[in-house]
């Protein structure tokens, strides 16, 4: 009897149970389109980039901005790592065999004063190394890259039924100044963390229209190398040249010669550019200085090509020199980023991917660009990398510079201001194609 009642007591209980979860709506579940999804992320997705574009950073100083990543990706719910290779963020969220996926933004920003009027344009002002203040600006669009980094890292976590394997969020410091991604893997990044199978990054680009992306395979971006040169002169009055050795002219000679280096040396389907940027001599009209100094860029893709342009600056550089009777200049070299080279098969496969998440017409072939970029460093570490191109200015806004006959405002520039509200959905929505179609569950 007391059996009997107590499945009686049971039988009521499921069935009271039942009543109440037919009353109770049931939590909608998170949309696992990646478009549908961002636009409803959307407005949280604006506030975080309006937040980091007011309060940037100048390259390893990104304190803050590295503990407000973190803290949107421990809150997603990734295994968080600060502090690596300076002020380095990084994120993994494991969800069993698979692949591990990187997807990189970067932090810092650039000690430009803004002027674009917005109502969240930065006060943000730093120090100037050589004394005097600078504002600070997100001018080359890395507040976007982190938002969209940010969203399809959230995305992952909230869609652990929708792919396998690890999704590996970094948050690279210092990329202006091409330290940041030297610093992170010298800080054992692919030992202290697992080694990526494959590395995705996006970068605004301000030609093209916000909703569109472009892609392309090979060499994307150059190398990028520093060459300094000092000619050692002998000065005195202005009005006896005849008892100097003019270090000004060895300069100017120089600089004239330097041009015919990709003019006559480099192989014409060779790109490279050499391009003096600073040259300092002298204090007073009638004075020969002992000096003269000179900055120069150098860019290039391949190595080959990277070794003859610094060999022949040297050189030129010391027959100037030999030619003036003067002692030989001094010739310091620094090598900088090196060339980004998007591997070709997985460029191919993402590109289709990103078509079919877009539409045909929105993904298009990007051009080469001599700038620069240090998540190359990746590629050379091992790794297959695609970066791409985020469109970042409104259409409208690209058919009025090109009714005007001007050009956009560049990155770096101070009035750079990208369309937020419609680039971010698209940044989220690539990312996240891409790890999706890279992270495949098994039998997709």
């Amino acid at each position: 009897m007391f059996i009997a009642r107590q499945s009686r007591l049971l039988i009521a209980s499921f069935a009271l149970a039942a009543t109440l979860s037919a009353c109770v709506p049931a939590l909608p579940a998170a949309d696992p389109d990646p478009a549908a999804w961002a636009d409803e992320r959307l407005p949280k997705l604006l506030d975080l980039y309006r937040d980091l574009h007011l309060r940037p950073e100048l390259s390893g100083k990104e304190t803050e901005t590295a503990a407000r990543v973190a803290k949107e990706w421990r809150a997603a719910g990734y295994e968080v790592t600060e502090g690596v290779g300076g002020t380095g963020v990084v994120g993994l969220l494991n969800n069993g065999d698979g692949p591990t996926v990187m997807l990189r933004c970067d932090l810092d920003a650039l000690p430009v004063t803004e002027a674009t009027g917005l109502p969240f344009a930065s006060k943000v002002t730093a120090e100037r190394p050589g004394g005097g203040t600078t504002g600070v600006m997100h001018a080359c669009g890395h507040d976007v890259h982190m938002t969209s980094v940010t969203g399809a890292g959230q995305y992952f976590a909230e869609h652990q039924d929708e792919w396998a394997g690890t999704v590996m969020l970094i948050a690279q410091p210092a990329e202006e100044t091409g330290e940041g991604a030297k610093a992170m893997l010298s800080d054992d990044l692919f030992t202290r963390f697992p080694k990526p199978d494959y590395a995705v990054a996006l970068h605004v680009t301000p030609t093209a229209a916000a909703g569109t992306v472009e892609t392309l395979a090979g060499y994307s971006l150059a190398n990028v190398d520093s060459v300094d040169i000092t000619f050692h002169g002998r000065g005195g009055h202005g009005a006896q040249p005849h008892t100097t050795i003019d270090p000004i002219v060895m300069a100017a000679e120089f600089v004239l010669s330097a041009q015919a280096i990709v003019a006559r040396e480099v192989k014409p389907t060779d790109p490279a550019v050499v391009t003096v940027g600073s040259i300092h001599a002298g204090s007073k009209h009638n004075i020969i200085s002992d000096e003269a100094k000179l900055q120069l860029t150098v860019r290039s893709y391949s190595d080959a090509v990277r070794t003859q342009l610094i060999a022949a600056i040297e050189r030129r550089a010391k027959g100037v020199a030999a030619a003036a009777g003067a002692e030989p200049p001094t010739v310091e070299s620094s090598e900088g980023t090196p060339s980004l080279y998007n591997d070709p098969d997985l460029t191919a496969r993402l590109t289709e991917t990103f078509q079919e998440e877009l539409g045909e017409e929105n993904v298009r072939d990007g051009e080469q660009s001599m700038g620069g970029e240090d998540f190359s460093r990746y590629g050379k570490a091992g790794v297959p990398i695609l970066m791409f191109r985020l469109g970042s200015v409104a259409p409208r806004d690209l058919m009025r510079y090109e009714q005007a006959g001007v050009s956009p405002p560049s990155l770096h520039s101070a009035t750079y201001a990208p369309d937020a509200e419609a680039a971010l959905p698209i940044g989220v929505r690539t990312l996240v194609a891409a790890g999706l179609e890279l992270l495949k569950t098994p039998g997709e």
